[in-house]
């Protein structure tokens, strides 16, 4: 299949998703700010660099585009029709090195939280709100 756009349409689209400082990302740290709680974003000094990490608490918050990480079941993650094949492997690839992160944090005895961006929207947002604060 054919793709609608250029090249060039394509490039631009592409380089204007950003990784840091998502829209979910400030939901969940404006959030936490108003709670009292206060954090370190985008530590390097942990694996997968955390998008939140909460020291005094010793656990690590993920917030995962739906799309990018492969979240089963939501209406967000459809795999593109074309290069389907390298898509699904890119998406798999992510998926381990997230397994693979969490599994270290975890071996440090850190808490991880993992947090998907379809969990962050109005109807749900207070019930993944409730989840964090449980966790914590």
């Amino acid at each position: 299949m054919a793709d609608v756009h250029s090249k060039e349409v394509r490039s631009f689209n592409m380089s204007q998703i950003k990784g840091k400082d998502t829209k979910p990302e400030m939901i969940v740290r404006k959030f936490l700010f108003s709670q009292g709680y206060r954090f370190r974003i985008h530590d390097k000094r942990f694996p997968g660099k955390p998008d939140v990490v909460l020291p005094k608490y010793r656990t690590a918050i993920f917030i995962h585009g739906c799309f990018w990480h492969g979240h089963i079941g939501c209406k967000y993650f459809v795999i593109p029709k074309s290069r389907t094949k390298w898509w699904s492997d890119k998406i798999s690839r992510n998926k381990e090195r997230d397994d693979q992160n969490m599994q270290n944090l975890t071996k440090d005895h850190w808490k991880v939280i993992s947090v998907f961006e379809c969990e962050l929207k109005l109807p749900v947002q207070e019930k993944t709100f409730n989840k964090i604060l449980k966790l914590l």
